[in-house]
C-alpha cells in the first residue's frame, strides 16, 4: 500500500470513529439511552483496549437510563392506580435486560486506566412484586367484567377472556382459578345460534327437505365467538334463532311444445354431359368430355319437441333474539330449478339439415322430473345462500 492510500485509509477510519461517537452522543442527547448503550457495547465487546469515549459513553447512558426508569416507576406507584402495574412491570423487565447486557463487560476499564462505575439495582424482588400486582389487576378486572357478562354483556366476557390470556402469557401460566374463569368467559362471550327451517307456504314439502337446506359444512360459519347448531342441545342457552321461512312454492305444469319446419338446400348431384345436335358427347380441345354440374333441391322435414318444467322456492332468512323472539334482521332468498330438454327428429335427406338442426339431433324426449325431486334440487341450491347470509349477518354479535 503506498503512502497516499495509507493516509486515505486512516482518514476514513478516523471519520468512521468520529461518526460513531457522535451518534452515541446524539442518542444520549435525544434521550434514547438504550440505543446509545447498544452502540457502545458493540464497540467495546471483545476489544482488549477499550476506547475511553465508549467507556464513558456507556457509563453515562446507563446512569441516565436507570435514573429515568426508576423515577418513572416511583411516579407510577405514587398514582396508586392498579392499572399502572403493567407499565411498572414492563419497565422492570427493561431494567433487567439492560443490566444483563452491561454486566458481562464489568469491570470496565478504558485503555488509559479510567474505570467506569455502574449502579446495578436488585431487580428480582422488584420484578416479582410488579408481576404479582399486574397479574392481580388483570385478574380482578376479569372478575368484574364477568359479573357484567353474567347480566348479558357478551363484549365484557370477550374482554375478560383477552385479559386472562394476557395474564397467562405475560405473567403466570397458572394463576388462581384462571382456567375456570377462562372457560366461563368463553361460554358467556360466545353467541350460540340454533338453525331451523319453517314451511309457511301452505304446501307439502318432501320428506327431509328441511334437513337438506341445513345440510352444509359449518366450516367458515362458526368463528371464535359464534357457534351454530342444527338442532337445539338440551341445557344450552341459545342467544339467537336463525330461521329460513319457506313462504312460497311454485311448480309449473309440464309443458311440451312441438315445432316442425323444413330445411332445404341446393346441392350438386353428379354431372350432365353436353351433347351436340346429333346427340353425341361434345369434346373440348384436349379431347375430354364436356360436362356440367347437375344441381338439385333436397329437403328434410324436422320435428322438434321442447320440454320444460320449473320449480321455484321463495322465502327469507330471519335472525331473532332467542330470549324475546324480536326480529333483528331479515333477508329474502329465492331459487328456481328448471328442467329443459330438446328432442329432434327428421325425415328426408340429411344433407339438407342446417347446422343448428344437426346440433339437436339425437336427443330423445325424457321423463319429466318429479315435483319432490325438483324441490330437493332447489334445497341444494339454497344451502350456500343461507350459509353465506348467516356468515355475514351483523345481527349476530
Amino acid at each position: 500500500m503506498n503512502t497516499a492510500a495509507r493516509i486515505l485509509a486512516l482518514l476514513f477510519l478516523s471519520a468512521f470513529l468520529l461518526t460513531a461517537c457522535h451518534t452515541a452522543q446524539k442518542y444520549v442527547e435525544s434521550g434514547d439511552y438504550d440505543s446509545a448503550i447498544e452502540l457502545c457495547i458493540r464497540k467495546l465487546k471483545g476489544k482488549p483496549k477499550k476506547k475511553l469515549e465508549y467507556v464513558q459513553g456507556l457509563e453515562l447512558a446507563f446512569r441516565k437510563a436507570q435514573a429515568r426508569d426508576l423515577a418513572t416507576i416511583e411516579q407510577l406507584k405514587a398514582e396508586s392506580r392498579p392499572e399502572r402495574w403493567e407499565r411498572v412491570h414492563q419497565i422492570h423487565l427493561d431494567i433487567r435486560s439492560r443490566q444483563n447486557k452491561v454486566a458481562p463487560l464489568t469491570p470496565l476499564v478504558a485503555k488509559n486506566g479510567y474505570r467506569a462505575q455502574f449502579q446495578f439495582v436488585e431487580i428480582a424482588a422488584m420484578e416479582r412484586q410488579s408481576r404479582e400486582k399486574a397479574a392481580e389487576y388483570l385478574y380482578d378486572q376479569s372478575v368484574t367484567l364477568l359479573e357484567r357478562a353474567e347480566r348479558g354483556d357478551k363484549m365484557a366476557a370477550r374482554k375478560a377472556h383477552g385479559m386472562l390470556i394476557d395474564l397467562q402469557k405475560r405473567y403466570y401460566a397458572n394463576y388462581r382459578d384462571k382456567d375456570v374463569l377462562l372457560a366461563k368467559a368463553r361460554d358467556l362471550g360466545t353467541s350460540y345460534v340454533v338453525l331451523e327451517v319453517k314451511n309457511q307456504s301452505g304446501k307439502l314439502l318432501p320428506r327431509g327437505f328441511e334437513e337438506r337446506i341445513l345440510a352444509f359444512d359449518k366450516r367458515g360459519l362458526d368463528s371464535e365467538w359464534r357457534e351454530f347448531s342444527f338442532e337445539a342441545k338440551p341445557g344450552l342457552h341459545y342467544d339467537y334463532k336463525a330461521v329460513y321461512k319457506v313462504r312460497d312454492i311454485d311448480i309449473s305444469p309440464e309443458r311440451v311444445q312441438e315445432r316442425s319446419y323444413t330445411d332445404e338446400k341446393k346441392i350438386q348431384d353428379g354431372w350432365d354431359y353436353v351433347l351436340d345436335r346429333r346427340g353425341n358427347v361434345m369434346k373440348d380441345s384436349l379431347g375430354n368430355d364436356i360436362k356440367t354440374p347437375r344441381m338439385v333441391f333436397i329437403r328434410a322435414e324436422v320435428l322438434e319437441v321442447h320440454q320444460t318444467k320449473a320449480a321455484r322456492i321463495a322465502g327469507a332468512v330471519e335472525i331473532r333474539d332467542a330470549l324475546n323472539n324480536n326480529l333483528l334482521e331479515t333477508c329474502e332468498l329465492a331459487t328456481e330449478v328448471v328442467f329443459e330438454n330438446y328432442a329432434s327428429t327428421f325425415r328426408g335427406d340429411e344433407r339438407a339439415l342446417s347446422q343448428d338442426s344437426k346440433s339437436r339431433l339425437g336427443n330423445r324426449p325424457l321423463p319429466f322430473p318429479q315435483d319432490a325431486d325438483m324441490l330437493v334440487q332447489a334445497a341444494d341450491r339454497l344451502k350456500p345462500d343461507v350459509k353465506e347470509e348467516l356468515r355475514r349477518s351483523r345481527a349476530i354479535l
